[in-house]
């Protein structure tokens, strides 16, 4: 698992197939990982706030997190630079949201307005991509080899996103305009359950479910 701490999986495959709703950019078993608080909301701020005037970047959960390589491999592309909004509205990103496929060109640039700064690590003949990291955050340069405790960025909110989350999917190919989408399941996390962490193996988290895990499980 990519992350440490409770999460929620709010876009997976263990839910849908495509979970992004769509094919391209190798997407069809991508997960999208947020931290949500109390009644799934992604920061603390009340409504009459949140509509009045948005919500900075910063307050949201999760922002900041440190994000770890789910595989060993070789670094293949690493883009920071894309800078985030620093305050997020609610009717604005509904609308980036809802734009985004319409507007979407199939070509570098166009791919860099979706993902924002980005990770790519190579494993075998498998791509793991880690997207939507803060600007200024990464912490690896193409080449690099890295394992399971190196930290490759932070979670943030740039490119196409609506709030702080990362974006994690498998691919067999390092571009994802020619990438086909590869399955993926995590090998170890816990699920909040009748009141209780219940462990987890080689499975998909859904949407519906709190997940957790330490820094000894992953």
């Amino acid at each position: 698992f990519p992350l440490r701490g409770e999460w929620y999986a709010v876009r997976s495959p263990g839910s849908r197939i495509p979970s992004h709703g769509t094919d391209i950019l190798a997407q069809r078993y991508a997960f999208d990982l947020q931290r949500l608080g109390p009644g799934r909301r992604p920061h603390l701020a009340g409504w009459a706030r949140t509509l009045a005037a948005g919500v900075p970047t910063r307050e949201c959960f999760g922002w900041g997190e440190p994000v770890y390589p789910a595989l060993d491999g070789v670094v293949v592309a690493a883009v920071d630079g894309v800078p985030e909004r620093a305050w997020l509205h609610p009717a604005r990103e509904f609308w980036h949201a809802a734009t985004a496929g319409v507007k979407f060109e199939p070509t570098a640039a166009g791919v860099l307005r979706l993902v924002g700064n980005h990770v790519i690590v190579r494993s075998g003949a498998v791509c793991a991509a880690y997207a939507h990291l803060v600007p200024g955050s990464l912490q690896v340069d193409v080449g690099q080899q890295v394992d399971r405790e190196d930290v490759l960025g932070r979670v943030g909110s740039s490119g196409n996103s609506t709030a702080p989350h990362l974006h994690f999917q498998l691919m067999d190919n390092a571009d994802p305009l020619v990438a086909r989408a590869v399955p993926a399941v995590f090998a170890n996390y816990d699920v909040w359950h009748d009141g209780r962490w219940r462990q987890a193996k080689n499975s998909a988290p859904t949407t519906a479910e709190r997940i957790r895990v330490m820094p000894s499980e992953h």
